[in-house]
């Protein structure tokens, strides 16, 4: 399928990238990898008259520590994530996400960044970073604003960010000694897709009690949903594996997963307690070797 009729103009700063967006309003569009919104034209599910090229803009891509938190720039590829030195060191949950998204040629052309704003349902880097708990900056012409990630997935395709900002980078706080973060997920055969993913970080004692948990599950509703109970399960209590079976057993609680041609809810919510253990299980592992 073809899209429809598009004109194109590439931005070479976020200022003129702002006022590109300003100026062509609804009609215009922003495309950093396009591996999202291209299929998404190519299905008239949108018809934007004007991409505006975000991959001109010197300075969005790339990853860095600056002080207690690893920032990556919007534009850095899904590939150099997982391949990242910095990324593996200290979240190498991040890392397990980044491998596992679409196949070579995505992980070589799409951009973190890109699929954050999309918010796709069935995406990977959204359930991983909000169990790490990143922040994300956003600029429009007014000024610059941080959304924690908490507040930012707020429904299908949707995000808290407003139709003038642009996402420039993401900040993700570097873990405590003690922690452990990993990412499992069961992803569709044709797409890579999430069908139903874990991400996980865990702060643990010496002792190995568990001090922190922030567990985030996807596939299982509108965007990344955070298994409350799963992380209550585990407070405070020796991660032993009688405890980390009960708590995985409750990460389909008060979710409402989609029904679809490859898997039905009830499916969805047994794979999940599966996936959980085992992102549970190897946060846990790293944990005691950090």
């Amino acid at each position: 399928m073809f899209p429809a009729s598009f004109g194109y103009v590439a931005a070479h700063s976020v200022d003129e990238a702002l006022q590109l967006l300003e100026k062509h309003g609804e009609e215009g569009k922003l495309l950093a990898g396009g591996h999202s919104l291209i299929p998404a034209m190519k299905l008239r599910l949108t018809s934007p008259r004007t991409l505006i090229d975000l991959g001109t803009v010197p300075g969005l891509s790339g990853i860095r520590v600056d002080g207690g938190n690893l920032i990556i720039g919007v534009l850095t590829v899904h590939a150099d994530v997982a391949a990242s030195d910095l990324v593996r060191k200290h979240l190498p949950g991040l890392a397990d996400a980044a491998a596992v998204i679409g196949d070579v040629q995505v992980r070589n052309r799409g951009t973190i960044g890109g699929s954050v704003a999309h918010a796709d349902p069935a995406a990977d880097f959204p359930v991983i970073l909000t169990a790490l708990n990143a922040a994300f900056v956003v600029k429009s012409s007014s000024g610059s604003r941080v959304i924690a990630v908490d507040d930012f997935f707020t429904g299908f395709y949707t995000t808290a960010m407003t139709a003038n900002e642009i996402l420039t980078e993401i900040r993700v706080p570097i873990p405590a000694s003690g922690s452990g973060t990993a990412y499992a997920k069961l992803p569709h055969p044709a797409s890579g897709y999430v069908v139903v993913s874990a991400g996980v970080m865990i702060t643990r004692q010496s002792s190995g009690t568990c001090v922190t948990a922030r567990i985030v599950m996807g596939g299982l509703g509108s965007g990344p949903v955070r298994a409350i109970a799963v992380e209550m399960e585990l407070q405070g209590k020796p991660l032993t594996p009688q405890v980390i079976a009960a708590a995985a057993a409750k990460a389909a609680e008060e979710t409402d997963p989609v029904e679809d041609s490859y898997a039905g809810a009830d499916y969805k919510r047994h794979v999940a307690t599966v996936y959980a253990r085992k992102a549970i299980e190897a946060a846990i592992e790293r944990a005691a070797n950090s």
